[in-house]
């Protein structure tokens, strides 16, 4: 883990419920909302982590998927829920950090709307070539793209989507020039880049990995902190000669503004508990997450980190989704 998910003090929370109350929590079923559809990388997250937290908390918590709007539909009806802790929310780095800068009409703020509760995982994203671009390394991609600006193709999920920001903030911090090609959905960008059409992108490793191994694409870096076991010979993209911030891809538990101290607290603990289970470790990295564990304070730390950092960039470049 990095150093950046050291513990940090708590922050105080608005509101309150009876004590009777409190202390009886949970005393029926919880419902985690989920801002993507079944089989994303959130949607596991959130089934790999719901049973243990079942059996911590001693009542079912039950993923219920609210895809729509960039996560959207599932915060405006978390925003409609009491701030019991009897709905959550488990939603991404972009729902919280990147959206509030790229959409000028966002439906909630993500600084009083939530109440911040636990950190769950993290996501390490790679950096890749089309075997028919002949780019072998990172040096040999920015070589290229400062001789020739603009002629190297990158591809992307769309507008404001982690794939694109993350490239565009290489170009930015390295002086140089590509040229975006967006498409609707990870799948299409990678298949572009695979047939050669699109010549770089970056993407979730998770979803990279096995076109990687297949010898489709060239691994040109890691978008991450530190070198991962299951690619020990593929460098940081720090390594690499990339000196710019490394895209987050981590996902949370926040519930509605407002949620008391103790029923945070005993949610914060469950979660932590499930992030010790051998049998979540396992599944979480055979998906190629890594656990993240903290406090609510970890939780809002990171995310005002993020937004500050990607926030400026957004607005600094103009980025808006079409």
């Amino acid at each position: 883990m990095t150093t950046t998910r050291r513990a940090l003090a708590a922050l105080p929370f608005l509101g309150a419920v009876p004590a009777m109350a409190q202390g009886n929590f949970p005393s029926r079923a919880i419902r985690l909302l989920l801002p993507q559809p079944p089989g994303s990388a959130n949607d596991a997250v959130a089934r790999i982590i719901a049973e243990p937290m079942s059996r911590t908390l001693g009542q079912p918590v039950v993923v219920d998927n609210r895809p729509g709007a960039n996560g959207m539909v599932a915060i405006n009806a978390l925003k409609q829920q009491p701030a019991d802790g009897y709905t959550l929310l488990l939603p991404g780095v972009s729902q919280l950090s990147f959206n509030p800068h790229l959409y000028p009409n966002l439906t909630y703020d993500a600084v009083r709307d939530f109440t911040y509760v636990a950190p769950v995982s993290d996501a390490p994203f790679i950096l890749l070539a089309s075997k028919k671009s002949g780019i072998t390394s990172v040096a040999d991609m920015l070589a290229r793209a400062r001789a020739e600006p603009g002629k190297l193709t990158y591809a992307s999920a769309g507008i404001g989507n982690s794939t694109h920001l993350s490239m565009e903030m290489i170009a930015d911090r390295a002086g140089v020039t590509f040229t975006h090609v967006p498409y609707a959905g990870t799948g299409q960008a990678l298949t572009s880049v695979i047939s050669g059409e699109t010549d770089v992108m970056i993407l979730v490793l998770a979803v990279a990995l096995g076109q990687v191994r297949a010898n489709a694409v060239t691994p040109l870096a890691l978008v991450a902190a530190e070198r991962l076991s299951i690619l020990p010979d593929l460098p940081t993209q720090q390594e690499a000669g990339i000196e710019a911030p490394i895209m987050p891809g981590w996902f949370a538990v926040v519930g509605p503004a407002g949620m008391p101290d103790e029923i945070v607290n005993r949610i914060n603990a469950a979660v932590r508990e499930a992030l010790r289970d051998d049998t979540v470790l396992k599944r979480l990295g055979d998906n190629l997450l890594i656990p993240f564990a903290g406090s609510p304070a970890d939780l809002r730390r990171r995310m005002e980190q993020d937004s500050q950092v990607w926030g400026e960039f957004i607005r600094r470049r103009g980025l808006r989704p079409e």
